[in-house]
């Protein structure tokens, strides 16, 4: 199954509010942060609050943070909530309503709800334990640390082009 683009902004929207705590972050700073655009940012947050995933605060001193601890959110509640987990395929030209199907339909529904079922092992807390915090301007390395990073790194390729 291919999962869309919003199901993997949903994860990393959570991820960013499971870092967060209890604070309210802002649809602005997690547009910013994450690098996806605020329309696409307020459609993915309506429907995490929608599913019950995060609380939603407006006004000046609104934003969003997780509904409930981050080991309580698995991976199969966030898919259920952006993608279309139902399956039908027309048979005998009528569409079949999903559990009442048989042949395709069920063989469909079966890999699905395996699909589901392995990514509900899984949570938001364990996406955060398993990816590297995104380096905040001031930590890490020093700008003139990495301008050398950078020179030197031109220099190879150089070096490289060049023949040695």
């Amino acid at each position: 199954m291919r999962l869309t683009k919003s199901t993997s902004h949903a994860i990393r929207i959570l991820i960013d509010c499971a870092r967060a705590g209890e604070q309210l972050i802002k649809v602005a700073e997690l547009s910013e942060r994450l690098e996806i655009t605020p329309q696409n940012v307020f459609k993915i947050v309506n429907l995490l609050a929608r599913a019950r995933l995060i609380e939603a605060m407006r006004g000046r001193n609104g934003g969003v943070r997780l509904a409930r601890p981050a080991a309580q959110i698995r991976i199969g509640d966030v898919v259920r909530a952006t993608e279309v987990t139902r399956v039908a395929i027309e048979e005998d030209g009528a569409a079949v309503v999903r559990g009442r199907g048989h042949g395709v339909n069920r063989v469909l529904d079966d890999a699905l709800d395996a699909f589901i079922d392995v990514l509900d092992r899984h949570t938001i807390a364990d996406m955060v334990r398993s990816q590297t915090p995104p380096a905040s301007p001031g930590r890490g390395k020093t700008r003139s640390a990495a301008r050398s990073a950078t020179l030197i790194g031109n220099r190879s390729r150089r070096a490289l082009h060049d023949g040695g």
